[in-house]
Parts: C-alpha cells; sequence; structure tokens
C-alpha cells in the first residue's frame, strides 16, 4: 500500500497535509497491520483530515459514519426496508403463497439496506477507508458492538448470517476526548495523539492551505493563535479556526494585523463568548505586539 514511511509521508504532503514522522509512522504501519487507526487529540487538530486524505492518497472510496448521542445498529449498520417488506407480504398473500414462504422471502438481502458499516465490509473490490468520525459522541453499547467489526471485519445479521469482508478497509477512528474510549476497542487499535502543531508545522500548513496569504500576514495569524492557546481559554483554536481566521482576513484585504482587526474578528476564531471577552481586552493589544514583531 506504501512503499515506505517517507514515500507516505511526502504522499501526504502532496495531499497539503503536514504529518510528522511518528503520525506517518503509525498511519504506515496501520496499513500494513491491517489494524484501526485509532486518533485522539483536541478538536480541529486534524484528525479527520488523515482519512480524507488517506481516500485521496489511495484512490480509495471515503465512508463515513459520523458518531452522535443515541447511535444505533439501525443508522450505522443496516436495517430492513419496512415499508417494502410490507407491501411484499401483500403481493404474497395475494398469489396464495405459505406462511413459509413469506418468511422467507421477507427477510433476504434484497430487502437490507446498507449503512456506513456494511457498506465497508460489503465493498466488492478496493478496500474504502472507513472513518468512524467522533467515537466518544457515542454510547458505550456501541462500542461493544464495534468490537466484531474491528476484529475480524465482519458482521452478524441474525436472518442472514455472518458478512466477512473480502478486502478489510482501512479504519480510520477519531476521538476528541469528551469521554474515556473502553480500553478493549483501543486494544484493537494503533493509537496516536495528534496534539496541535508547533509554529513551524502550522506556518507550513496555513502557507500550503492558504496560498494566497501573505508571508507576512500568515505569520503573524500563527503568532495570535499560539499565544491564544497559551492562554486561559474555555476552548483553544484549533488548526481549523486557523485557516479560517487567515481566509477571513484575506477576504477583508488585510495586510496584517492590529488591535482592532482582532477585536473584530476574534469570533472567527473562538467559539465561546467568556473566551472573546478575554481576547478582547489586554490580550488583544498583547496579540497585535506579539504579531508584528514576529513578522
Amino acid at each position: 500500500m506504501f512503499a515506505s514511511i517517507d514515500a507516505l509521508q511526502a504522499g501526504l504532503l502532496q495531499q497539503n497535509y503536514v504529518a510528522g514522522r511518528d503520525l506517518a509512522t503509525v498511519i504506515f504501519l496501520a496499513a500494513r497491520l491491517r489494524k484501526p487507526l485509532f486518533l485522539e487529540g483536541e478538536p480541529g487538530v486534524g484528525k479527520t483530515e488523515v482519512a480524507k486524505v488517506l481516500g485521496a492518497l489511495l484512490g480509495a472510496r471515503l465512508i463515513r459514519l459520523q458518531c452522535y448521542e443515541g447511535l444505533d445498529v439501525h443508522n450505522a449498520v443496516y436495517e430492513w426496508a419496512y415499508a417494502r417488506q410490507i407491501l411484499h407480504l401483500r403481493i404474497l398473500e395475494s398469489s396464495g403463497a405459505s406462511r413459509q414462504e413469506m418468511e422467507q422471502d421477507l427477510y433476504s438481502r434484497d430487502f437490507l439496506v446498507a449503512r456506513p458499516l456494511l457498506q465497508a465490509i460489503e465493498a466488492p473490490q478496493e478496500a474504502p477507508v472507513l472513518l468512524i468520525d467522533e467515537i466518544d459522541r457515542a454510547d458505550e453499547e456501541f462500542e461493544s458492538y464495534l468490537l466484531e467489526v474491528l476484529s475480524d471485519y465482519q458482521i452478524t445479521i441474525p436472518e442472514i448470517g455472518t458478512i466477512v469482508a473480502a478486502q478489510p478497509p482501512f479504519v480510520v477512528i477519531t476521538s476528541n476526548r469528551t469521554r474515556e474510549v473502553h480500553d478493549a476497542l483501543k486494544r484493537r487499535c494503533l493509537y496516536h495523539w495528534i496534539d496541535y502543531p508547533d509554529f513551524d508545522t502550522e506556518y507550513q500548513i496555513l502557507r500550503l492551505k492558504a496560498p494566497g496569504v501573505s508571508q507576512r500576514l500568515a505569520r503573524q495569524v500563527v503568532t495570535a493563535v499560539q499565544e491564544l492557546r497559551r492562554a486561559e481559554l474555555y476552548k483553544p483554536p484549533g488548526v481549523a479556526e486557523t485557516l479560517d481566521w487567515a481566509g477571513a482576513l484575506q477576504v477583508m484585504a488585510c495586510e496584517t494585523l492590529d488591535e482592532d482587526l482582532i477585536r473584530a474578528t476574534l469570533g472567527v476564531l473562538l467559539k465561546h463568548q467568556e473566551d472573546i471577552q478575554l481576547g478582547q481586552g489586554k490580550l488583544a493589544r498583547d496579540l497585535a505586539r506579539l504579531a508584528q514583531s514576529r513578522s
């Protein structure tokens, strides 16, 4: 799948994803060992983007399962097309079919609706990239269900039997750590924590993702964001917010950061009123001075 860790790292960079050696290594091992990849980190640091970039790099279909509280088998794995089953049942009744014949036809593969997990397992040709996004938002019961899928790449449907993947998908699981994920799930995966990037890495990301932003403004933006993360904020800005802020400043045709501009655009960068209020005070003046000193 990947010739070497260096080749993988270069391929990710070609897709405008800056990955450190440690992240490239764990992705390489997950691909070679056919193990799920479990990525944890703060929101906005690029966990979900790993799966998207891998799909593009491999030329594989990306299948995404967005987790949420109350997610169950019907929404994640499969469900029966009840309306079609009822219609088919009435047709069989009118034709004089026996009860046994009706039951056999009613739960056939024709009436099974595949959801993301089953779609990934049933992929007929090239192995897809399966993204299980924000697993920490799902219930623990759903985590337990995933154990069979991640251990043997198979799904058991009582009415049909066990469906085994011909080509195991490349599985990427992400978590924002809003709660602890059970160890039984983590043990089936290779684990990596994606932290906030350092200045040089974030500057490189910004230049790749937003080439229209001048070098001077890019350095000022990254300097300000890096400093904000050191403040006592409820929710520090992630890389996604850095890119959003740079894009907003570009739309406004800004060439340099100043105190008033920072105050006016903090809502792009920060998402909690308490953080914005903190940023609009002395912090905005300090950010402006620091950012201009780094340009």
